[in-house]
């Protein structure tokens, strides 16, 4: 009994990609199948030489020997395609002369690795204080200072945050407020999209008395395709609320008055 090579067929795909010819795991699988199916019709020279081309039937020899070896269902469709991009006859496909070309050709090709999609994403604050000049009035939140950079990138304005891959992306922030009078007031935070706002996107903060720092913080899923832009934008009943940048201390470092992270952590 003639061994067949194994092969995990999920795992080696069956053309490689860069050259377009079937892959080396692939042809020495076929190969094998192709020798088992023809010591049982041929004699050892048959063998050596090849069948004649007219006796060939690649997708019934195929078959045969993959419902026989117990590894079907399989759909034979790519075989066909594989066997039409290697741009050769079925007499040239098993005559030992390309057999011997094609393993030479294959064992110089360098190891096929499948390369994923690099991930995007973004890391980005502001270091400045941000007021609020007219109450009831929508203002977007800025950034001067990049983190960390992949596909995602602070443009113009700084408020506006671009990606440059469509994808659904993961937008969190932290925002530093204060209120630097006494009484009582509002702020409201919300999502705009290429200069549109999300709708159901907003949030509302109160905050009571001089000095009472409170940290905003949540996040949005949006979809976005290339080119586009968000920004977090920010409404106040009181003009001193603000979002406030503060110095480092011997203790702790500097807190930004704004932090924004993005990244398409959620899509495969």
């Amino acid at each position: 009994m003639v061994n067949i090579t194994n092969i995990t067929p999920p795992r080696v795909p069956l053309t490689d990609p860069r050259t377009g010819l079937i892959a080396r795991e692939w042809y020495l699988f076929l190969l094998s199948l192709f020798n088992q199916t023809g010591q049982s019709t041929t004699s050892l020279e048959d063998i050596q030489k090849g069948p004649p081309a007219e006796t060939i039937d690649a997708n019934a020899i195929l078959s045969d020997a993959l419902l026989s070896s117990g590894i079907l269902p399989y759909d034979l469709a790519p075989v066909d395609t594989a066997l039409q991009g290697l741009a050769v006859s079925q007499q040239a496909a098993f005559d030992p002369t390309y057999i011997d070309d094609a393993l030479q050709a294959l064992a110089v090709q360098p190891v096929y690795t499948p390369q994923l999609p690099r991930k995007r994403y973004g890391s980005f604050y502001d270091t400045t204080t941000q007021t609020a000049a007219v109450i009831n009035t929508a203002y977007a939140m800025t950034y001067n200072t990049t983190d960390l950079s992949v596909g995602v990138n602070v443009g113009t304005p700084t408020s506006r945050v671009y990606v440059d891959t469509h994808n659904v992306y993961n937008i969190q922030f932290s925002a530093q407020l204060d209120k630097t009078a006494g009484g009582t007031a509002s702020i409201w935070i919300w999502l705009r999209k290429n200069g549109v706002n999300v709708p159901d996107s907003t949030g509302q903060i109160q905050l009571q008395g001089n000095n009472a720092e409170t940290l905003a913080v949540w996040n949005y899923l949006l979809d976005m395709n290339a080119g586009d832009y968000f920004e977090l934008m920010w409404e106040v009943d009181d003009t001193s609320v603000q979002l406030t940048a503060f110095p480092a201390t011997a203790v702790h470092p500097s807190i930004p008055s704004v932090i924004l992270t993005v990244s398409d952590n959620i899509s495969t």
